[in-house]
């Protein structure tokens, strides 16, 4: 009899743990790999967020809809305050490195893709937008800071956005 009550036990024992795992491996595929941060820092402020909705290629190149849809949205929603001679940090993660990015600000910032983690830029030229007819450079007191993973074909596989704010 102790027998039978030993082998019920361990049979029970068996499907709890055979549940425990399915329940875990359910619950694992139902998870999204998350997406890479990009942080940008301006004096103490400090802000880090995930890549834009609907501009993340996933590991592949936006498609010309996606990238002009993407290039055209506005900060998350959080806007960072750059006073005169501030200097504005940003830095992605070791795997953006890697693969290659850059910055947009009021126009290019970068002549070539970086793969540094990090990067500081002169808040004056992240300002500046130029006419592309007459050249001509006007400061913005506003602009949409895009932060771009350069992908394996051509063009960006993820962007970021953020908006700065020229201050007084």
């Amino acid at each position: 009899m102790t027998a039978a009550l030993i082998s019920w036990g361990k049979g029970r024992r068996a499907a709890a743990a055979i549940g425990a795992v399915s329940l875990g491996l359910l619950t694992l595929s139902a998870c999204e790999k998350p997406t890479a941060l990009a942080t940008v820092t301006v004096g103490s402020t400090t802000v880090t967020a995930e890549a834009t909705p609907g501009c993340d290629g996933n590991g592949k190149v936006l498609s010309s809809k996606k990238l002009a849809a993407c290039v055209t949205k506005k900060g998350g929603g959080t806007t960072i305050e750059v006073h005169p001679g501030e200097k504005v940090r940003i830095g992605v993660e070791p795997d953006v490195a890697k693969a290659g990015w850059f910055v947009v600000g009021g126009g290019p910032v970068m002549q070539a893709p970086s793969t540094d983690t990090y990067r500081t830029f002169d808040p004056e030229k992240l300002f500046q937008q130029a006419n592309p007819q007459t050249g001509q450079t006007t400061s913005l007191k506003n602009v949409t800071l895009m932060v771009a993973q350069v992908g394996k074909g051509e063009g960006p596989e993820t962007l970021w956005h953020f908006e700065l704010k020229a201050k007084d």
